[in-house]
């Protein structure tokens, strides 16, 4: 070996999105002029960068070089210590190849960033928003949740009630809130609240939403049930206390003419009687009736026969459609609901705003996608498949419709999927075959973004969709 090396200091710290440097001597101890060339190697190797990245050094001389270290400030930048290593290769003495090695610990920084989907929620009894975590920070979160508002007119469920979420991940957090008293009659309330992110040792990240609570009966509705009751009470008083007025149409008959109307003892002759042949029957007229329909209960009818019992109906499949529609009718508004067709296993059931569709290091790749939208004008699609790339046409949906791209039990896997809204914007976060969770991309208003791979030999196996 004809090379002697030195980092000064060995080991240092920096923090993410900060700036240190560690001196590299390096000294030639060959007996030949000799031009080293400089590698940064190890997991912080894109932060690192080499000035000079070669030096020219003659022999029993020692050049210097500086070694800057910038990790970002994301999580890829795990908070810990982190060994590194810098390749040293000469360029006549390609066999006293060397590295120099040393140690960089990365300070841990939190950053936390929340959202309520959607901020509004609206109904009578109850209304059920969605709290979006993000962990920017480059440690493990963990923290409790709790729910508030200045009044306490609202109880709060939250499922789950304490999250553990590793760095660059997300988790969702269901909420419920019930009024504690309902409004029979009247307007709609707003009744502002937040929900709150404890962490231990910190003050409360809070999200603030609005639950707008309607009345039982509308007010439109009270206003006609009392037109009626008042006209309904006006026609009954006016039944029982109007009396028409009655006048006898009776004379009295004078004695004279009374005595004179008594019949005499001797009694008419009585009057004939009618012959006792009947009289010619009328024409009959033909007049067809209804079959008489079979009683229910087979005790006491006539015919004794037994009701045919109907086929029960086929359950209706539940796809995107059918969810989007019933999440639509609980809390009108945009929501974007999904299914996977996974390889092995068939149709999965329908998730919404965000939720991970498909499946996690099981192997099973997507081979159709089912979605439907509300709220957003419609939507198009394209699915990128293996072997064929992309279908041969986009497909569109209008809103409460279901869309499908993909061919199910075609033998043939998704690599990703391109989608677009009418109005807003959606975000696409897609987990590749080995290579885990990408990052969530949105789109435009009125483009669109693709989520998946472009490599022909991994496939699309889980996918989330917010609009």
């Amino acid at each position: 070996m004809s090379l002697w090396t030195s980092l000064e200091p060995a080991s240092t710290t920096v923090a993410p999105g900060d700036t240190t440097t560690v001196r590299l001597n390096v000294r030639n101890t060959g007996d030949v002029v000799d031009e080293f060339s400089f590698v940064p190697v190890g997991d912080v190797a894109p932060y690192v960068t080499v000035e000079p990245s070669s030096i020219r050094l003659f022999p029993g001389t020692t050049g210097t070089l500086q070694l800057t270290f910038a990790p970002p400030r994301t999580p890829d930048a795990t908070a810990g210590p982190h060994p590194y290593g810098v390749r040293i290769v000469p360029t006549e003495q390609t066999d006293s190849t060397t590295v120099a090695e040393g140690n960089i610990t990365f300070t841990p920084f939190t950053e936390v960033r929340t959202e309520l989907v959607p901020p509004t929620v609206r109904g009578r009894f109850r209304g059920r928003p969605k709290l979006a975590i993000d962990n920017l920070g480059n440690t493990s979160l963990t923290a409790s949740l709790s729910g508030s508002d200045n009044g306490d007119s609202l109880s709060y469920e939250l499922f789950p009630a304490s999250v553990q979420i590793e760095p660059g991940r997300a988790a969702f957090v269901d909420a419920k809130l019930k009024p504690r008293q309902i409004i029979w009659l009247g307007q709609k309330q707003e009744r502002p609240y937040t929900l709150a992110l404890q962490r231990s040792g910190t003050t409360p990240l809070g999200t603030d939403g609005t639950y707008v609570q309607r009345g039982f009966l509308p007010l439109w509705v009270a206003t006609l049930l009392s037109i009626l009751l008042a006209l309904a009470i006006t026609l009954a008083v006016l039944w029982f206390t109007y009396q028409p007025p009655l006048r006898s149409l009776a004379k009295e008959i004078p004695q004279s003419a009374a005595a004179g109307s008594i019949p005499t003892a001797e009694s008419p002759a009585p009057p004939s009687l009618p012959s006792a042949e009947p009289p010619a029957p009328a024409p009959s007229v033909s007049v067809s009736k209804p079959a008489p329909e079979p009683e229910e209960d087979g005790d006491g009818g006539a015919g004794g026969g037994e009701k045919e019992e109907e086929a029960p109906p086929e359950p209706q499949e539940n796809t995107a459609a059918v969810a989007v529609t019933a999440l639509n009718e609980r809390s009108p508004g945009r929501h974007i609901c999904y299914r996977a067709y996974v390889r092995s296993t068939g149709w999965q059931e329908p998730v919404c705003d965000g939720l991970p569709s498909g499946t996690e290091g099981q192997s099973r790749p997507i081979e159709s996608i089912n979605i439907a939208v509300s709220g957003t004008n419609g939507m198009s699609a394209n699915g990128y498949i293996e072997k064929t790339d992309w279908e041969p046409a986009w497909k569109g949906a209008d809103n409460l419709k279901d869309l499908y791209i993909g061919a199910p039990d075609k033998g043939v896997f998704m690599r990703g999927l391109a989608i677009s809204i009418g109005e807003g914007s959606v975000c696409v976060t897609t987990l590749v075959a080995t290579q885990g969770w990408h990052e969530k991309a949105c789109t435009d208003p009125g483009g669109y973004k693709f989520g998946g791979t472009l490599s022909p030999d991994l496939s699309l196996d889980a996918f989330k969709l917010i609009v």
